[in-house]
């Protein structure tokens, strides 16, 4: 699986929640830096080429689904960066959160809970 770049990780967070579309349907989901419709097209096709969408045509207009769910590609985008960013270490994760105070006390408690249970 090629990674994606900024923008088609923006276009496919739209095809995950519309779960099908036309190009003129999610090119009105996007609010910020709206491309232009032939670009969006473009980019759209490039997704096609790298296997996370596929499509349905009528006619000369095709209409957009995503092929790759979207656990599955966080999981993949979460594994990367931990093996990329924090030695393959979730105890590094958690400590860059803990010093960047991105998370709690309270939240660490809860983790350490739902780690306890699962046992």
């Amino acid at each position: 699986m090629q990674k994606l770049t900024n923008k088609e990780e923006e276009i496919m967070q739209v095809l995950w929640k519309l779960e099908k579309a036309f190009v003129k349907d999610i090119l009105a989901e996007i609010t910020n830096d709206k491309p232009h419709y032939n670009t969006l097209s473009t980019i759209v096709r490039n997704l096609e080429d790298k296997g996370y969408v596929d499509h349905i045509a009528y006619g000369k207009t095709h209409q957009y689904f995503p092929i790759i769910k979207k656990e599955d590609y966080r999981k993949r985008f979460f594994n990367t960066a931990i093996d990329n960013y924090f030695n393959s270490s979730y105890k590094n994760v958690v400590s860059f959160f803990a010093k960047e105070e991105k998370i709690s006390v309270e939240e660490l408690k809860e983790i350490i809970n739902l780690i306890e249970n699962k046992k």
